[in-house]
């Protein structure tokens, strides 16, 4: 998840060694398919943050501290990992900042590149796959998406470039068919952009350079959504199989998203108890979590939170007079089924590579909220309907499937995504 500017757009989501671009010449699609019959990925979980939550320098410095990950993120043991698999899920996403490793001296970046192979090893031995994700940090004020993939001159993209081949490289030899490289996590430039398809085709071509076999991961741009997928050509892509396709479902965004304190617009900080399906509740109800929330919030003034008040009334006005249901998620993902059949993809290859909601705050409700496993529930099987595999955002957190402390996984959470709770 980056901070895209999607999130803007919540009436539509309610309504319904460098290679120069110029020279870059793929391998032929022969030399760079692999027999892998059934793709390994199905049903997997974003492992975040191992690879994430830095300790960045602040400006006018570009390093980090060493090591450059916070020591107090939660980070899956083998045994978390050997339960994921005795639930039922089949592939981690390791999403991975690539600051760290770009910011770093020669020593350093080969230790952080062993950290990496040793985390796809400790997957692979819990029969893991593992989809390895160049996910950059919008939140860091050097390397971020703007610097490093907003378009081939950007100021850091040649340095992004070599570092996925590096990666590529590294993983060419590990487990044939059962791992992965997806170069960019939701690339910022709008749905129809021209610089979205040159920089996906560079760092595909730095990757095949150093991995013809190795799966690639493709997606559209306006930050894989699905109006990012639907619009990608897929043809010019074909010299650079084998290759999977993604897109992030989290619509409508004022329910996956309520109360996130990272979005930009007003409205989410104070929504709470907002329902899914939207006839499971009533405006009223939420209404009055809003306000309980919004009444604790010292960091706004007063008119700051009437006015927020006032957009967020408005919003969810229009949310409940939509009435989103089951039928709503079917309506986006059937879209994708239609942009693969006219391309003649098979399901199989389009995974949905992020979807989740984070929990209603228990705080400023009545009772128990049953909302979010049954929102999870609906895209999962809606995935599964329209025969996509799928990863959920993510393992920890407030989005997440086990308990940061006492690495618990969440019944309602597992039950949601069709797992099976792994014995003790």
């Amino acid at each position: 998840m980056t901070g895209w500017s999607r999130r803007r757009i919540l009436g539509a989501a309610l309504a319904a060694a460098t290679v120069p671009l110029a020279s870059a010449v793929p391998p032929s699609a022969s030399a760079a398919r692999a027999t892998l019959g059934e793709w390994p990925f199905r049903r997997g979980v974003n492992a975040w943050p191992w690879f994430a939550l830095t300790r960045e320098f602040p400006a006018p410095r570009t390093d980090y501290d060493w090591p450059p990950f916070q020591p107090q993120r939660p980070v899956p043991t083998p045994a978390d990992l050997a339960r994921l698999r005795a639930s039922g899920l089949d592939f981690i996403r390791l999403p991975v900042d690539p600051g760290p490793f770009l910011a770093a001296d020669a020593g350093r970046r080969a230790d952080l590149m062993a950290m990496l192979g040793a985390a796809v090893e400790a997957a692979r031995a819990a029969d893991l796959g593992v989809i390895v994700n160049v996910q950059a940090n919008g939140a860091t004020h050097y390397w971020n998406p703007e610097r490093m993939v907003s378009g081939i001159e950007a100021p850091e993209f040649a340095r992004y470039q070599v570092f996925v081949g590096e990666v590529a490289g590294m993983m060419a030899d590990l487990a044939p068919g059962r791992i992965a490289l997806e170069p960019v996590n939701e690339p910022p430039q709008d749905c129809s952009s021209e610089a979205w398809p040159k920089v996906q085709a560079a760092l595909l071509t730095a990757a095949r350079g150093s991995a013809q076999k190795l799966p690639l991961v493709v997606t559209g741009g306006c930050g894989s959504m699905v109006r990012g997928l639907t619009a990608l050509d897929p043809g010019p892509l074909a010299d650079y199989e084998p290759i999977l396709f993604t897109f992030h479902f989290y619509e409508p965004y004022l329910f996956s998203h309520q109360g996130a304190p990272w979005m930009r617009e007003p409205v989410y900080r104070a929504l709470n108890n907002v329902p899914w399906p939207a006839s499971a509740g009533t405006l009223d109800a939420t209404l009055a979590s809003v306000r309980a929330r919004m009444a604790e919030d010292s960091e706004r003034s007063d008119e700051a939170k009437r006015a927020a008040y006032a957009e967020t009334e408005r919003v969810l006005k229009v949310y409940f007079d939509a009435q989103p249901d089951r039928g709503f998620i079917d309506n986006y993902l059937r879209q994708v089924r239609q942009w693969a059949d006219g391309h003649g993809i098979a399901s199989r290859r389009i995974i949905m590579g992020e979807f989740g909601a984070l929990r209603t705050d228990a705080r400023y409700t009545a009772a128990p909220n049953p909302d979010r496993a049954r929102y999870v529930a609906d895209v999962r099987r809606s995935a599964e309907a329209f025969g996509f595999p799928w990863a959920f955002w993510d393992l920890f957190d407030g989005m997440g499937m086990m308990d940061d402390t006492t690495r618990a996984l969440d019944p309602a959470m597992v039950e949601a995504l069709g797992l099976t709770m792994p014995a003790d």
